[in-house]
């Protein structure tokens, strides 16, 4: 089946009809009702014409094989490509869509030098145990002594860019700034990485900093099978110590379609071996670990649940246990706005005490705040720490967040339709004509449905229907699209494709950015039929089950 009208409206002239015969049929169809010499009047002859050349552009497009397959693909915009002048003709949808995505490729590699990709993370530690761990009375009466003491006791900023060299050499700059309790330093580091093949890749890095002194690194990553992967990573520490070397690896299988395994070796200050099973689905995540290292081993089991609705909100809960102690953390997330996710999670240990940690993701760039709350596991803190940020956030949302992100989107739909505010006008002025220049040829196809009983179209509306009592406030956008429908019926039948419905003969689209629905009355048979179908949802009329039940 052709897919042409999900662009434009051009295949919709032909009626997305799938073979050559019922192509040439619809096309002499709709010839002989644009016909320009079958209209008299000069207002009626001029939008004739213009019509009539729509519907001859539609036929040369659909009825080449090649064009009608790079427009099934992409739309007029695949047509638009530049190089397909020079592509061997006689070419398969699958291979006119490697080509289209090669020409694509250049494209790109045209504008290589102008991308990059940053990606940061700004961290604020925050020491506000004096919440409900604070002093006696008997330092009540020191200056600020009254007042519950919090402060910043740590910061970490990094910050990193991609340059791409070539399209398989890419440079990586990065850099952070750490400090914790008055102490702190930075670091710089610039990696090069290389493309070797499809499996694979590699990259150098060399860094320095202000307490770690120079650093030379390597990492390398290949696919060992489709399902298997793995990457090695080593590097050499100087400092005024000595040399400190490191080594890891990191072996990756598919365990089936949503479940991976992986095991990891590390040596250096901090040897460990690791492993891991991760599963994800669509609804859930799911990770089991177990480490045995120096100085920390450990097991580790972490759910998240994931709901699908707009926001993508998830719920998440982790227990983690090891010569360390004991951590349970819970927690959730949910998407704020287009490029925002905003998470809260509490974390009680063993010996750590209560800490309240709060990150928002926007875009490339994270900002997460810890807050550490208690040292001890005291009843109050957990509770302030999992009912506060909740009303805290259902307050923004209901006061801030929601208003803003209803205003941007009406903002933004009214900016589209500012855009399109021409082209609608002109789609609505074509769609007029083409209503009046059906006017005979409905009036024929309606005295033959008439005489054999068959199917009438009484009244067919499409666009915007307001049927939520909630919504009443708002109003419904439609357009008469009878004639249009009955325009289309032959031998007692109407059949509709899964594709945008604005862009048949006679119709346009009267709300911009809004759901849309087709609702038709309709008579067969002498029966009363009614039905209401989604834009792009396929309908076929008559059918029983529209039928309306006048016994009752």
């Amino acid at each position: 089946e052709s897919r042409a009208s999900h662009d434009d409206g051009i295949g919709n002239c032909l009626v997305n009809l799938a073979t050559q015969d019922e192509l040439k049929a619809s096309y002499r169809r709709l010839c002989m009702l644009y016909h320009p010499d079958k209209h008299r009047d000069p207002e009626l002859k001029g939008q004739a014409e213009r019509l009539f050349n729509l519907v001859h552009q539609a036929y040369e497009v659909l009825s080449d094989p090649q064009a009608r397959a790079i427009y099934d693909i992409y739309g007029k915009r695949g047509l638009e490509v530049e190089g397909w002048e020079v592509v061997e003709r006689k070419r398969t949808p699958a291979e006119i869509r490697e080509e289209f995505e090669r020409l694509q490729r250049e494209r790109d590699e045209r504008r290589l030098q102008q991308r990059t990709n940053p990606k940061g993370t700004i961290s604020v530690g925050v020491d506000a145990t004096d919440l409900f761990d604070h002093y006696e009375d008997d330092y009540e009466d020191m200056p600020g002594g009254g007042f519950p003491h919090i402060e910043i006791n740590k910061m970490h900023i990094s910050q990193s860019i991609e340059a791409p060299l070539t399209t398989t050499d890419t440079a990586i700059l990065s850099g952070s700034l750490s400090t914790q309790n008055g102490n702190g330093g930075g670091n710089i580091s610039l990696a090069l990485r290389r493309v070797t093949s499809a499996k694979g890749w590699g990259e150098l890095e060399f860094g320095a900093g202000d307490t770690h002194g120079p650093l030379f690194g390597m990492k390398i990553f290949h696919n060992l099978t489709p399902r298997c992967f793995v990457t090695a990573q080593c590097g050499m520490q100087f400092s005024s110590r000595g040399v400190r070397p490191g080594l890891s690896t990191v072996l990756a299988r598919h365990l089936d379609k949503n479940t991976m395994g992986y095991l990891q070796w590390r040596w250096g200050a901090q040897s460990s071996m690791n492993t891991s099973i991760v599963r994800d689905t669509k609804t859930s995540h799911f990770t089991l670990a177990l480490q045995l290292g120096i100085p920390h081993s450990f097991m580790m089991m972490s759910y998240q649940y994931k709901f699908q609705d707009e926001d993508q909100t998830k719920i998440k809960g982790s227990v983690k246990s090891g010569f360390f102690g004991t951590v349970v953390e819970y927690g959730a997330e949910r998407k704020i706005s287009r490029h925002s996710v905003l998470g809260a999670t509490v974390s009680i240990g063993v010996p750590q005490g209560v800490s309240l940690k709060i990150k928002l993701n926007r875009a490339s760039q994270t900002y997460f705040f810890p807050i550490h709350l208690t040292d001890q596991i005291l009843p109050s803190a957990v509770f302030y720490a999992t009912v506060g940020p909740l009303v805290f956030y259902l307050a923004v949302d209901r006061l801030i967040i929601r208003p803003y992100v209803r205003a941007q989107k009406e903002q933004d739909l009214e900016k589209q339709r500012e855009s399109l505010a021409s082209g609608i006008a002109r789609k609505k002025q074509e769609a007029e004509a083409a209503v009046l220049l059906m006017q005979e040829s409905v009036r024929r196809i309606v005295e033959a449905e008439e005489s054999r009983m068959g199917l009438i179209i009484l009244n067919a509306w499409y666009g915007k229907f307001v049927t939520d009592n909630s919504r009443k406030h708002e109003r419904a956008k439609v357009i008469d699209v009878t004639v249009p429908l009955q325009c289309l019926v032959k031998d007692s039948k109407l059949i509709l494709t899964e594709a945008t419905k604005s862009g048949l003969p006679g119709f346009y689209d009267p709300c911009v950015g809004e759901e849309k629905s087709l609702k038709v009355l309709y008579q067969f048979r002498g029966v009363m039929h009614q039905v209401l179908s989604g834009d792009t949802e396929a309908l076929r009329i008559p059918k029983q089950s529209h039928r309306i039940d006048t016994d009752t």
